[in-house]
């Protein structure tokens, strides 16, 4: 693993404090805010960790309630809501400075076989030739505020090479659709759960783009105001996520400073491995407000 795939794979491992208790360190990415995927992703390591074996994360449904503090560990209490027969409910809320940030609810099933149809992948260019994030912002490293420059323009443990990228500071109207390829940055272990948590934490990336593309607006523009309200996840299969995965988000709705935006994510072969939904604040705000 490179050094920062390393950080990560560590970031969602959790530190038990007590029974049904885990605390998480927290990841300063440059955002004004804690990223929600890191939440995500720490609060379905802490459920998975009260759940037997054999029982794996189905669907996950999230709220985020306040923004979390990049400088300060979160703390995650798990509830043990119901254990039957084929599932497992789990409740996390997730806590920084004695309030609660996100909480959600995780569902867990043991395997069984059932009815199988998926749509098909779009028909996209592949990963192989196409530049990095990384790489699209480093070509408007001047726009960036210094502030965030080094946080943005650095190794990262989840690669991101987009099919259509647009330019985020200076956007024009185009369909409300967001495309890329991502993997993380280096061999990982073979542990289901743990593809899991990071495909969780990187499921937070880029959804909004896509309620945002239509109005020729962007996260970058310094008068939006733009936060996610809650997320959705449900995994369809198990996953490699040191190998190439395709996400594609679009977004069907906007209204009342609110943007919906729902993402599939496809594997190498065209298996739909998840589907993830989410709603978030999409707000132009006055000049000095």
């Amino acid at each position: 693993m490179s050094q920062v795939l390393d950080e990560l794979v560590a970031l969602l491992s959790l530190e038990t404090i007590e029974e049904n208790l885990f605390r998480g360190v927290s990841q300063d990415l440059g955002f004004p805010q804690l990223f929600g995927g890191q939440v995500l992703g720490q609060a379905l390591s802490a459920a998975c960790q009260t759940v037997i074996a054999d029982r794996h994360v189905h669907s996950l449904h999230g709220y985020f309630l306040r923004a979390g503090d990049a400088l300060l560990p979160v703390v995650y209490q798990v509830e043990r809501v119901r254990d039957g027969g084929s599932f497992s409910t789990r409740r996390v809320t997730a806590i920084q400075k004695g309030q609660p940030i996100f909480f959600c609810s995780a569902s867990f099933q043991a395997d069984e076989p059932g009815f199988e149809h998926q749509p098909s992948m779009p028909d996209v260019e592949g990963p192989e030739n196409l530049p990095s994030e990384v790489e699209l912002f480093s070509r408007h490293a001047e726009r960036i505020p210094h502030p965030m420059r080094e946080k943005i323009l650095c190794a990262k443990p989840i690669q991101i090479r987009p099919v259509n990228p647009g330019d985020p500071f200076r956007p024009q109207p185009s369909a409300p659709l967001n495309m890329y390829w991502f993997k993380a940055d280096g061999s990982l272990p073979a542990n289901p759960a743990l593809h899991k948590y990071l495909l969780a934490y990187a499921s937070d990336f880029g959804l909004l783009t896509a309620s945002l593309r239509p109005h020729g607006a962007s996260f970058w523009q310094p008068d939006m105001q733009v936060a996610s309200l809650d997320h959705a996840l449900w995994f369809h299969h198990d996953l490699q996520m040191d190998d190439w995965h395709l996400y594609v988000q679009e977004s069907p709705w906007s209204g009342g400073a609110r943007g919906f935006s729902r993402g599939s994510i496809f594997n190498r072969a065209g298996e739909l491995v998840a589907s993830v939904a989410q709603e978030g604040l999409i707000r132009r705000r006055e000049r000095g407000a």
